[in-house]
């Protein structure tokens, strides 16, 4: 009882200890209780039978059961030796379908930032593959700060969720998963895994082979147990197999050694690359190396590792435990130090803003947190590096959903695989000192996804104001440049794009694009594009035209705020708002193209009905769909609708017949899983179509789209 009730206190400790801390205290735990524990063993009384109470638990997870998809790891070495992993039905909804581009491939030759994702315990609300319903769930969206991002948890084998990899992957970050081995249960394991060289590389191929299935970059390998010394050349082996496999199955993957055990079979965290833990880092990709180092082992470290400084990645821990500078709100001071010695950094739990509800919101606090990292270490990543360029400003989370400025569903909802391309939004720690705030809003009407970029506050009529929002290095060619986006704004609140442009012989222009009031910007910049204008039925204004810039590179877009020319102001305050939906840039080649819906083959499995009230049925089944030939045509996104069809035809008021579709969710594999459908009574049939989205913005017509039937 005793023993438990400590064991249940220490596994509470580590957001608020350090590791070296807790596994000392686990040690005088267990010499303090052993020689009480058989004494109060004996001592306890004879368990009398009892009446067994019937249980009302759900019943126990089974992978092999058709249910909704979900993200979840693997806890046993059986299961990895046995590949039980490919058998479940999970395992195809769990396929990243974003691929790195090859610029990606390669971590630049430079300081690199990692960041460590640990929040209580993994697979919160990121394990529904197709969303989950809630809109205040953790995301992050700096992606342009870091380079590598590891999903950790304290499970054997811990699997990213795909809407990690996902959207990672769209902004040119690599995701690696953890191999973690620890406490008694991991010595266990050791002794298994280790206990041969074909052992070592039969789990290393293993983890290799879930790697390339899943589409993620690798792993971190976290030993943080005490070994045998004999154990260590078969660790080697199991590090060496395991990282030359990576190589040769994934491009650009990566394994990471975390600063644990040493190769003496010690647990003695070194907070330094040393002679301790070089051996491990010759032979893989990196090593994170533990939080708890002091001011000049960054400097030493470096020069052990000599022409590979980069891939010595020192600790940060943000919840602060014993970590150099405090981390919390100081992290930029360890950040500080890291860039003047020019190593690596290894950010671990920056979700210690969301756990901790720091004030006064979510939002607020993240973009503050990130603005600490940015000041520190600048801008790492710039996207996109090649066209089409898209962004509907998605996070993953909202409030409602749109498509083309049509609300299809006002539920709360979160699925990180949506984001789009996320802005660079500057932080201002004084709101009142720009007169317009630049915000991603869940809340106001949005022109695709779930949210939009709002422009409100106050702007005299001969002002400006502009907004950094992307960064890039995209290569317009040798044809013209197709540029698109929606706004929706209140009267006389205009707003544009400001298009970078940069060439080695005509050096940087900037390019404002617009459709009206451009007077003003006459005298201030060389070229001034007028696009043509479209509103829509929701609203939204769609602008849309042609640039001319061969051979110049984007290299940045802007947003500008400004009042049509004359405006008089004279009888009200200065209000300004505006809303930015979505922005396309493509070369004028890049035209969308949808195979008609006799081109695919789509089919519903695992179908299972059950009794609902009022002579309603519940219907939950698996529809899976694919081209019926095999073209290079890869669609990233598929809204899924139902129409439900009565035996009687219902007319509107122009005679046509009443459609109404039913949005059901956003697949990013050829597969969805509908759970729990209810069906009135009257309804004769289902017909579930699947409408595809390129990679433009564009998506194919509902009459046009593949669909599958079902009668009731």
């Amino acid at each position: 009882m005793f023993r438990f009730l400590f064991q249940s206190v220490l596994s509470l400790l580590p957001a608020y200890i350090s590791r070296e801390t807790l596994t000392t205290l686990r040690k005088l735990l267990n010499s303090i209780l052993f020689p009480f524990h058989f004494l109060i063993f004996m001592a306890q009384p004879q368990p009398q039978p009892q009446i067994q109470l019937q249980s009302h638990d759900p019943p126990p997870f089974n992978p092999l059961q058709p249910s909704v998809p979900i993200s979840y790891p693997i806890k046993t070495l059986k299961d990895l030796a046995s590949r039980a992993y490919f058998d479940s039905f999970h395992y195809p909804f769990n396929k990243s379908t974003v691929s790195l581009q090859n610029a990606a491939f390669e971590l630049p030759n430079r300081p690199r930032i990692l960041v460590c994702h640990d929040m209580q315990g993994g697979y919160v609300d990121d394990k529904w593959v197709q969303g989950g319903s809630n809109a205040d769930a953790y995301a992050i969206w700096h992606w342009y700060l870091m380079d590598v991002f590891v999903y950790f948890s304290h499970n054997l084998v811990t699997l990213p969720p795909p809407c990690w990899t996902n959207t990672a992957h769209r902004h040119g970050v690599k995701v690696l998963g953890t191999f973690i081995l620890e406490w008694d249960e991991g010595r266990t394991i050791a002794n298994e895994l280790l206990s041969t060289k074909e052992s070592a590389h039969l789990y290393a191929e293993r983890l290799a082979e879930l790697v390339s299935a899943l589409g993620f970059d690798g792993w971190l390998l976290n030993m943080e147990i005490e070994l045998d010394v004999k154990q260590i050349p078969n660790m080697k082996e199991f590090i060496s197999h395991l990282t030359q496999t990576m190589h040769s199955l994934v491009q650009g993957s990566l394994v990471i050694w975390y600063d644990s055990v040493t190769i003496d079979g010690d647990l003695q965290w070194q907070n330094q690359l040393n002679e301790k833990n070089k051996p491990f880092f010759d032979i893989c990709d990196g090593i994170f190396v533990n939080y708890t180092w002091e001011e000049n082992y960054p400097k030493l470290s470096a020069a052990v590792a000599r022409d590979r400084k980069y891939d010595v990645y020192m600790g940060i821990d943000v919840f602060g435990r014993n970590t150099y500078g405090g981390g919390k709100w100081n992290t930029n001071v360890a950040l500080d130090l890291l860039r003047k010695d020019d190593v690596s950094a290894a950010i671990f739990a920056p979700g210690w803003v969301y756990e901790t509800k720091q004030p006064p919101d979510f939002e607020t606090a993240q973009n503050r947190w990130w603005s600490l990292v940015e000041k520190s270490w600048g801008i790492l990543q710039k996207y996109q590096k090649a066209l089409p360029f898209y962004t509907n400003f998605d996070q993953g989370r909202g409030f409602h959903i749109s498509i083309e400025g049509r609300q299809v569903s006002n539920a709360s909802w979160n699925n990180i695989s949506s984001q789009s391309f996320q802005p660079f939004l500057g932080f201002n720690d004084d709101p009142n000192s720009d007169t317009v705030q630049v915000l991603v809003d869940f809340k106001e009407a949005s022109y695709s996804g779930g949210a939009n970029l709002t422009f409100k506050g106050t702007l005299e009529s001969d002002a400006q104001f502009t907004a950094r929002l992307f960064e890039g290095e995209l290569l317009s060619g040798d044809s013209p440049v197709h540029v698109s986006y929606s706004v929706k704004s209140k009267e006389n609140s205009l707003l544009g794009l400001i298009m970078e442009f940069s060439s080695p012989t005509e050096g940087r222009k900037l390019v404002p694009i617009t459709a009206e009031g451009t007077d003003q910007f006459l005298g201030k910049f060389s070229h001034i594009i007028v696009l043509d204008q479209v509103q829509n039925a929701s609203g939204w204004s769609i602008l849309e035209g042609e640039i001319e810039m061969n051979g110049y590179t984007i290299t940045g877009i802007r947003a500008i705020c400004y009042r049509p020319d004359p405006v008089d102001l004279a009888h009200g305050p200065a209000q300004y708002f505006a809303m930015l939906g979505h922005v396309t840039v493509k070369t004028a080649g890049q035209s969308s193209y949808f195979p008609p819906s006799s081109s695919w083959l789509v089919k519903g499995e695992y179908i299972k009905w059950t009794s609902g009230s009022e002579g309603s049925k519940i219907l939950s089944i698996k529809i899976s769909w694919g081209l019926l030939v095999r073209i290079f045509l890869h669609f990233p996104k598929y809204n899924v609708y139902v129409e439900k069809l009565a035996g009687k035809t219902f007319l509107n008021r122009s005679g046509r017949q009443e459609t109404t579709y039913e949005y059901l969710g956003a697949a990013y594999v050829q597969a969805f899983y509908v759970s729990n459908l209810t069906v009135p009574s009257g309804v004769d049939s289902l017909k579930f179509i699947i409408q595809a989205c390129d990679d433009t913005g564009s998506i194919q017509k509902l009459d046009d789209s593949p669909f599958f039937q079902l009668d009731v």
